[in-house]
């Protein structure tokens, strides 16, 4: 029975190329190891360094299913089904083994026989010149001529420079003439692309030449997304499986909502549907919403996404909610998708909960200034204060101004507000990190001797910038990956810093040292063993993360000092308390087993295959240095580590906190400082011991005690304060004097604040239950009266009248309500002159 559904079409590519004796490779995540590549955004991503000679292929066959993501063309998701932001990519490679032939012949089997295509609907495309991939279509697989189309594009760029590259052949399928287009390659959708072989020979040089690569290799690529199309029958990609289940969940919650998709909503449908596959896989692979990079690219993703469903009529968080519909669909080729749903549905809410809190304002703002009366254009400052100011991502600012026919945000305009909100101003140059940018052309790379030895024989070959010596070979270790430089000595020198640029090792000094000079280079070796201690602790920590809370809690940056360790890593939430302590616990129980340290240099694709863990956006090269800890950690990494996890000493958690959006930090400590810290609690508990009484046991009781004590004093405090003096109420209420038949009390209280004044007030007034109540304070050296008239005097009486009246005779001002007042006043000598007043001014209320 012929595949039908993409999951079957998936293993049916597998098993195909299987067969030919092809590797299966399981795919990378969609954050690349290459610095110089946001997202894997193609399926030769993963062999680039081994189609450019720069890596050994283990199997020169290899096949397999790489997820994708890519946004070069967001415009365009939605409005034509051959765009997404994710996408599947089967793809099968020959590194120097088969070529052309094999290829197209093997492409064309597994469309036709295997998925069961028409041949007279596939067409396919070729470089102008490639006679050979022509004779290969037409002699030996019987494509008819008028079925093959030269194209000048049919060439694959590389995709950085340098790079590989080389001419390609395209298979197209007819998806007949209901569909608009005329001709193979053209913009109409008649012709879907569903397979490109590329036949890479070449590499391109930054200067735009074309230098032959060792071998000739084979990169294919067919999208899971059309070949589903085809194979279903299906009007577009979303009304395939792939698809269909989530474009249902959103039109059941627009429903829900109280409203219906019709016309432009279908866009909109199809948008939210991609991005929430897009969004899923992305967090799955450790990527969580922020302001740069691929943590931007997914935050806009969430953010248009949200914005589609607003315009739906989905007033609240709603994305997340389609993350299961996403699992179910695609686990069978991603079974880790299950093991992560509730961290991605987690990681989305909150994201969603942010937006959704700011989207309404920012909206409403936007709106308000593209209504303005002439309004010709966004400026690039109001743009970026959308963003600093309600979080929305330019691109969505840019798609809402097209939607009201008015031309695009100037992009520099817009940069020069960032950068002047930043506080940026020019750029620094290269190597700035490290000092002045300084000439290192003329010097050789220094031999770094340091994992072997702490002290060798060196020659000076040069000092720059007067105090930063170069060596021919040196045991320093140069501040790299979050460990900082050694110190020791240069002979009668003494080294404060050792820094790198390049390949080049500057070492910071202070003393006599000339240029030639023959020198002992000395490392400081109770400072390197303190930071080798803590190196190795950050390991065993990021180990133990995974274990407590997570895969997701991958490495973020760090810091290596002597015994101290600062490590920032993924994570939504604050650790609780019993993680942090599971965390300290796993590492010290490594600690105590004292397993030995290991290097291994290695390719980098064994590395792959060992599982060592490896930092998104470091450049690794073909050959990897691999630091093992027993046989649970490993991970690629240039520092110096302890001989044995037992060299740690105790592994101490100082305090774990939050330094960004989806980014925890802890700082802990090894060797003599962690014992050093544990005696200074010991100390300050010995203190509070001995001010306590009893012993160390006794403390939490005692503790308790006081607390008891101290809240039953605060509820006698708040029992008199509220009474205000419940006997000197009385008192004064009983001297109330008539002014023109309406009882009033005129008085002071000692020390009261405002709201005791208020309280006794309140108070004098339910024991006269008809009257007039004036009374003020000085408490620290301010004046303050209150006024209270009794609800049955209302348009009689009016409180702040009165009061103004009575203030004004200290000096001061104010008023209120006629049912209570409030004032103060400047002259605390004046204040019984004051309270004088209080009864010529009811009486001329009074009349």
């Amino acid at each position: 029975m012929k595949p039908r559904t993409s999951n079957e079409i998936r293993q049916a590519f597998l098993d195909f190329f299987a067969s030919k004796g092809h590797y299966i490779h399981p795919g990378i995540s969609l954050v690349p190891t290459d610095p110089s590549i946001f997202l894997t955004s193609a399926g030769v991503v993963v062999f680039r360094d081994v189609i450019e000679g720069r890596e050994r292929a283990d199997n020169v066959r290899v096949a397999g299913c790489q997820r994708c993501a890519r946004t070069t063309d967001i415009e365009n998701v939605g409005r034509y089904g051959r765009y997404h932001t994710f996408f599947e990519m089967l793809g099968n490679f020959s590194f120097g083994d088969y070529y052309k032939r094999e290829s197209l012949t093997w492409g064309w089997e597994f469309l036709t026989e295997v998925l069961g295509m028409e041949k007279d609907r596939l067409y396919a495309t070729i470089y102008p010149d490639d006679e050979e991939a022509y004779a290969i279509w037409t002699k030996e697989l019987g494509v008819a001529p008028d079925h093959i189309v030269r194209l000048g594009d049919n060439w694959w760029g590389p995709l950085a420079i340098p790079g590989a590259c080389g001419p390609d052949s395209e298979i197209y399928y007819d998806l007949g003439p209901e569909y608009e287009g005329e001709t193979v390659g053209d913009e109409g959708d008649r012709y879907l692309e569903i397979w490109n072989h590329v036949f890479t020979e070449f590499q391109k040089q930054p200067d735009g030449s074309l230098a032959p690569l060792p071998t000739k290799n084979i990169d294919t690529g067919a999208g899971l997304e059309r070949l589903t199309r085809v194979v279903q029958g299906a009007k577009s990609v979303y009304d395939t499986d792939l698809f269909a289940p989530i474009m249902a969940r959103v039109e059941q919650l627009v429903k829900a909502a109280g409203h219906a998709i019709e016309g432009e909503d279908l866009f909109r449908q199809r948008i939210i549907a991609d991005h929430a596959r897009a969004a899923t896989f992305m967090i799955m692979d450790g990527i969580l919403p922020e302001n740069s990079g691929r943590e931007y690219i997914l935050r806009r993703l969430i953010r248009r996404a949200d914005r589609e469903g607003k315009m739906l009529g989905l007033d609240k968080p709603f994305l997340h909610t389609i993350v299961p519909i996403v699992v179910e669909q695609m686990k069978p080729g991603y079974p880790q998708l299950v093991d992560r749903q509730k961290f991605i549905t987690k990681a989305l809410r909150l994201e969603e909960e942010r937006f959704f809190q700011l989207l309404p304002q920012g909206l409403n703002a936007l709106e308000t200034m593209l209504a303005e009366p002439g309004r010709e254009r966004l400026s690039g400052s109001e743009a970026f204060r959308l963003w600093s100011s309600y979080g929305f991502p330019i691109e969505m600012t840019q798609e809402i101004v097209a939607e009201h026919h008015l031309p695009a945000v100037d992009q520099e305009e817009y940069e020069a507000a960032e950068a002047e909100h930043s506080g940026v101003s020019g750029k620094h140059g290269a190597g700035a990190q490290n000092g002045p940018a300084v000439d290192l052309g003329q010097y050789a790379a220094t031999e770094f001797v340091g994992y072997d030895t702490v002290e060798t024989s060196a020659t000076v070959l040069g000092i720059v910038d007067g105090n930063r010596a170069i060596l021919d070979r040196t045991p320093f270790y140069a501040e790299s990956g979050g460990q900082i430089g050694d110190q020791g000595t240069l002979g009668p020198a003494t080294v404060v810093n050792t820094v790198k640029i390049g390949s080049i090792f500057l070492h910071e000094f202070a003393g006599p040292l000339s240029v030639g000079q023959t020198v002992t280079a000395r490392v400081d070796t109770q400072r390197r063993r303190a930071i080798t201690r803590a190196h190795t602790a950050t390991h065993l920590l990021h180990w133990a993360l995974h274990e407590v809370i997570g895969e997701h809690a991958t490495q973020k940056g760090s810091l290596v000092e002597p015994d101290r360790l600062r490590f920032d890593f993924s994570h939504l939430q604050a650790v609780t308390p019993e993680e942090v302590e599971r965390i300290e616990r796993l590492v010290n129980e490594r600690v105590l087993e004292n397993e030995p340290v290991s290097y291994t240099v290695m390719p980098i694709s064994e590395a792959r295959t060992l599982g060592a863990m490896m930092l998104f956006g470091e450049k690794y090269g073909s050959e990897v240095r691999v630091v093992t800890i027993g046989g649970y950690s490993k991970e690629l990494c240039g520092g110096t580590h302890a001989e044995r996890s037992g060299d740690i000493g105790l592994f101490k958690i100082l305090s774990e906190s939050g330094v960004a959006s989806g980014t925890r930090r802890i700082e802990a400590l090894t060797g003599m400082k962690s014992w050093e810290a544990v005696r200074e609690r010991d100390s300050l508990l010995a203190g509070a011991v001995e001010d306590l009484g009893g012993s160390v046991a006794d403390v939490p009781a005692k503790i308790a005690a006081l607390h008891a004590q101290v809240a039953a004093l605060k509820r006698d405090v708040a029992r008199l304060r509220k009474s205000g003096g419940a006997g000197q109420i009385q008192e004064l209420a009983a001297q109330a004097v008539e002014v023109s038949g309406v009882k009033l009390v005129s008085a002071a209280l000692e020390d009261a604040d405002a709201e005791q004044l208020k309280a006794a007030a309140d108070q004098m007034a339910d024991i006269l239950k008809s009257g007039v109540v004036v009374l003020a304070s000085v408490a620290g050296g301010k004046v303050m009266f209150v006024a209270k008239v009794t609800k049955d005097l209302a348009g009689k009486a009016h409180a702040g009248n009165i009061l103004r009246v009575v203030a004004k005779a200290a000096g001061g001002g104010g008023g209120g309500r006629p049912d209570f007042a409030q004032a103060g006043g400047k002259d605390p000598e004046k204040v019984e002159t004051a309270l004088a007043v209080a009864a010529d001014a009811l009486r001329a209320q009074l009349g």
